[in-house]
Parts: structure tokens; C-alpha cells; sequence
């Protein structure tokens, strides 16, 4: 099974925020999901991001791939240098 770190969509019609996941890449964009990591509103200014690093370090671990935006995301909070340097200090 293919694990994947994605945003979900919520809010009403063109006020999004979204939802940062993990979910199988099998399911659908507003679908079933395992676990919530944090959440993103990007109408706020600056971008609101807030996330679970520990949650989102250990998704990581376990092989879940980001998305695209994710990864930005996760770029931006830092977290993906924590993980590069956790993966190959080892």
C-alpha cells in the first residue's frame, strides 16, 4: 500500500483551507485518510501553516511521500532538512 502526506480541501466555495494528511494514494482528493498531520490556510498573509513535527517526521520515516505541495510545505517549516539529516546521520 502506497502511503501518501497530501492536502485535503475544506472550507466553502472560494475560501480553501486545507487539511495536510496522510492517506492511501488510492483514495480520493476529500477521501478517507489515516491520520491528520496539521493544517494550511493560504488566504491568510502570510500563509498559515501549523503541523504535528513529530507526527509528520514519523510518516516520513515509515516512506510516505509527499505531494508536491507538501513537500513546498514542509520545505518552508523545515522539516525536510530535519528528515535528510536524521536519514543519513544514521
Amino acid at each position: 500500500m502506497a502511503v501518501k502526506i497530501r492536502l485535503k480541501r475544506m472550507g466553502s466555495k472560494k475560501n480553501p483551507f486545507y487539511r495536510v494528511v496522510v492517506a492511501d494514494s488510492r483514495s480520493p482528493r476529500d477521501g478517507r485518510f489515516i491520520e491528520q498531520l496539521g493544517y494550511y490556510s493560504p488566504l491568510t498573509e502570510p500563509a498559515t501553516i501549523k503541523l504535528d513535527d513529530d507526527k509528520t517526521l514519523a510518516w516520513l520515516q515509515k516512506g510516505a511521500q509527499p505531494s508536491d505541495t507538501v513537500r513546498t510545505i514542509l520545505h518552508s517549516k523545515g522539516l525536510m532538512q530535519k528528515y535528510h539529516e536524521a536519514r543519513f546521520t544514521k
